[in-house]
């Protein structure tokens, strides 16, 4: 008797639930027979899952049996999948959007009914893995996202800072956050407590902006590693693409030869339009939003900087970047840049909103980026 058990994993820190559905197979007839198990929850910890599989492992000594267990994608990241993998159980993470769930999941829902769930998608397959990144292209994600928090901590201080100055009828005539701007924020008369106030939102702001600095330095030499250099080298040819953008569009995606088509890659972005059609009827409505939500907002702030040259300039920092590579990679860069400004301009003419140019754009330049990455840059007839 052959006999595999789909484990289902419903995770949190504080515990997980797992449910057992084993699938027996009769070499002989070929009968499958399903048995689902009752739930169990058990503490945080992976080992009782080992010791869990031990046991049932333990209660059919004599069969061939194997064991595949999975749980959503969430709080728990890698970690894992990879203490489970280590002990040698096979071990998958589903991707919550694509997991097939009953009609009624909205209506009881609990951690037993989710690890039920996730047991019935992995024994009938209604469900996509995650791809699972290296433990360096990890480790580079997450010093990434960290810069990207403190990031967003500036960001929340000069929301602080221009609110402070509006209560108090500070107004002043130069650009936001030049040095101007600066000068007068340090030297404007207040009162001693208001004076305070001020200068402690400001020695925060110092101190973020020189944060931030070093940890940009510290994410270029991580691009200049052999590891990624060639790849970043190529990337940063685009217009709007830098070092950071690429090297985070690198170590979050993995392995771009995944996606077999360009828009597959930009539907993994979630840069597609959503769609709910119905016989005659079609419906297309705003972006998808599904998939990597960061590599999203980098692409779009990417898409940005086609609105601010015209077409036919190269900036001298973006030819310098281009040097680094071969004429082919350089060409097929050149006519990518020059089909996304024309495509920019000819959405803003046309009528649609920026933000909705901008969007477009960047599902075009995240198609460029899947050339690039997986050498089909003879698509624009280059090479």
């Amino acid at each position: 008797m052959r006999i595999i058990h789909y484990i289902g994993m419903d995770v949190h820190t504080t515990n997980y639930t797992l449910c057992d559905l084993s699938r027996r197979i009769n070499p002989i007839s070929g009968d499958v027979e399903d048995r689902m198990g009752c739930p169990i929850t058990i503490a945080p910890d992976y080992k009782l899952v080992v010791k869990f599989v031990d046991k049932l492992r333990s209660m059919n000594p004599a069969d061939d049996v194997s064991f595949v267990c999975g749980y959503e994608a969430g709080c728990l990241g890698y970690s894992l999948y990879r203490q489970l993998t280590d002990c040698g159980i096979e071990c998958v993470i589903l991707a919550p959007t694509t997991m097939a769930v009953s009609r009624d999941s909205n209506v009881k829902k609990n951690d037993k009914r989710d690890a039920a769930v996730i047991a019935k998608c992995l024994a009938f397959s209604t469900f996509k893995s995650v791809h699972i990144l290296s433990e360096q292209d990890d480790q580079v994600k997450e010093y990434i996202r960290m810069r990207d928090d403190h990031k967003q901590q500036l960001k929340e201080n000069k929301q602080q800072i221009m609110a402070f100055c509006h209560r108090h009828g500070m107004t002043c005539e130069h650009a936001n956050w030049s040095q101007k701007h600066l000068k007068w924020l340090k030297e404007y008369s207040l009162s001693p407590i208001y004076r305070e106030t001020l200068d402690e939102y400001l020695r925060t702001y110092a101190y973020l902006t020189d944060k931030i600095e070093s940890l940009d330095q510290r994410i270029k030499e991580f691009a200049q590693t052999p590891e990624y250099k060639s790849r970043v080298d190529k990337l940063v040819c685009l217009v709007g693409v830098q070092e950071h953008t690429a090297l985070a569009t690198i170590v979050e995606t993995g392995d771009f030869s995944r996606f077999p088509t360009a828009n597959h890659y930009a539907a993994y972005l979630g840069l597609i339009p959503a769609e709910r059609s119905s016989g005659n009827k079609q419906g297309l409505y705003s972006i998808t939003k599904a998939g990597n939500a960061h590599i999203r907002t980098l692409l779009t702030e990417s898409a940005n900087c086609f609105s601010r040259r015209k077409t036919g300039q190269k900036s001298a920092s973006l030819k310098a970047r281009q040097s680094r590579n071969s004429r082919e990679v350089i060409a097929y860069a050149d006519k990518a840049n020059e089909r996304l400004r024309r495509r920019f301009q000819h959405l803003v003419f046309s009528g649609k909103k920026h933000n909705v140019a901008k969007v477009a754009v960047a599902r075009e330049l995240a198609c460029f980026i899947w050339g690039l990455m997986t050498d089909h840059i003879d698509l624009l007839g280059v090479g």
